[in-house]
């Protein structure tokens, strides 16, 4: 496919398809940080209440890896009609799903009113998620960089990114002010309202997203009568290298923000006797610093390349975890802020780039089954059980080293994936600005010009 064989999307399409693409990233990162929280604050004593506190835990946080394990299969499915029937239909049914099983969360009942459905309906719930997500995140990147012109893919790409600080940023504002309530009242039905004002996020999302056009690029795969019969055969077969390798290059930014966004608030009550309010209070402004520092990263990466701001924040995170471990440990305020606020600049600048880098490593007509089940399997190894491991390395040391050792070297493992990495040799998702002006004509149009 070359630049010219891509239709040129319609006045206002690349900043729509931005829009719809944030709105749904900023509910996937809402989501994911509502069902983190509640898994770390409350879900325990309203889900598992007979279990010993520590297995309790355990388990009310395997709840949160659960929704991890149905990303792969939605990831092939929704991959396979991504890459068969179009980003945006696709899209619509992902966040529609996702909306619906987040909000079922806040309408369950609890161990003491149901007993063991309780935590089953809990699980079944999570699972809808993690399905629906395993299509989300490719698809919406897909969608923003196959607008975007080649010269600013990068900075596009990371304004989508940001839609995973806004999604934590609001989900911990809402969390805050939960918190606020007496403690039988957030027990009662306080926890459910994170879940239920999810749907607000969502009827905006849906309203933009079904007003989208179809991506440029797959116009272009549709048009040449490409689309793959099979995508996740041929995503094996022809890219399974580069499947394994975007797998690898996210687990040490995915490992670096589920500890930061869910276990820090735990590990901050249980290791450092801090109150939850005050390790939310210290989290919620370094968010700040990923909102600022992700753009930054995407103009870099427009001007360096993504590859190289990649590895660049990636290395960073060997060392910026015991950085931010042995300040976290001082119990200062603007100590355990400067932690923070180091460690999300190196989780910026290699998170930021993903969109435009990973996504171009494989061809349009394979692009969202490769990017969703890359993205899907590094989600697991690193996201899915992070919290789990952390909580079993502090309980088996006594200490946070052996976390910190933990997250450096997941860290090396994505600077080793992304020294192998390579963007596929395909032409741009859109040709660059000057050849847009000229617009695309039809076989039809040319016919009646001649």
């Amino acid at each position: 496919m070359t630049a010219t064989d891509v239709p040129a999307p319609r006045s206002g399409q690349k900043n729509r398809a931005l829009v719809a693409s944030w709105l749904g990233t900023t509910v996937e990162y809402y989501d994911f940080s509502i069902y983190g929280l509640a898994s770390s604050v409350v879900f325990a004593e309203l889900f598992f209440p007979h279990s010993d506190p520590l297995i309790g835990t355990l388990l009310a946080l395997s709840t949160f890896a659960i929704g991890f394990i149905a990303r792969p299969v939605g990831a092939v499915v929704f991959g396979h009609f991504g890459d068969r029937m179009g980003r945006k239909s696709t899209l619509v049914a992902t966040l529609g799903l996702m909306g619906v099983a987040t909000f079922a969360v806040g309408l369950l009942p609890t161990y003491g009113q149901a007993g063991w459905l309780a935590p089953v309906l809990l699980i079944i719930a999570r699972l809808a998620q993690g399905f629906s997500v395993g299509g989300e995140y490719g698809g919406a990147i897909l969608m923003t960089i196959e607008h975007a012109d080649r010269d600013e893919r990068g900075f596009r790409g990371s304004l989508l990114n940001t839609g995973t600080s806004a999604g934590l940023l609001l989900a911990n504002l809402v969390f805050l002010g939960v918190l606020q309530l007496p403690e039988d009242q957030l027990m009662a039905w306080g926890w459910r309202l994170p879940f239920l004002l999810s749907a607000v996020l969502v009827g905006v999302g849906l309203f933009v997203r079904l007003r989208l056009e179809e991506s440029p690029e797959f116009v272009a795969v549709k048009a040449q009568n490409a689309p793959a019969r099979l995508p996740v055969v041929d995503v094996f077969r022809e890219c399974g290298g580069r499947v394994v390798l975007v797998a690898l290059g996210i687990i040490g930014t995915g490992v670096a923000f589920t500890l930061t966004s869910v276990y820090s608030l735990g590990y901050g009550q249980t290791a450092l006797h801090l109150s939850r309010d005050t390790m939310i209070a210290v989290l919620l402004p370094a968010i700040l610093v990923i909102i600022v520092c992700v753009p930054l990263a995407g103009k870099l990466a427009d001007r360096f390349g993504s590859r190289n701001v990649f590895l660049a924040g990636a290395v960073s995170l060997i060392g910026l975890p015991f950085v931010w471990l042995a300040l976290l440990q001082t119990g200062e305020y603007w100590l355990m802020l400067l932690g923070f606020a180091l460690l999300f600049i190196g989780y910026s600048a290699s998170y930021g780039v993903v969109p435009a880098y990973f996504s171009q490593v494989f061809p349009a007509r394979l692009r969202f089954t490769g990017m969703s089940i890359g993205f899907t399997l590094g989600l697991i190894a690193g996201n899915a059980f992070a919290p789990d491991i952390a909580a079993y390395l502090l309980h088996r040391t006594g200490g946070w080293l052996g976390i910190a050792v933990y997250m450096a070297a997941m860290s090396v493992v994505s600077v080793v994936a992304g020294l192998f990495l390579r963007e596929h040799s395909e032409a741009p998702a859109v040709p660059s600005t000057t050849a847009l002006q000229a617009p695309v004509r039809s076989a039809a149009q040319l016919q009646n010009d001649a």
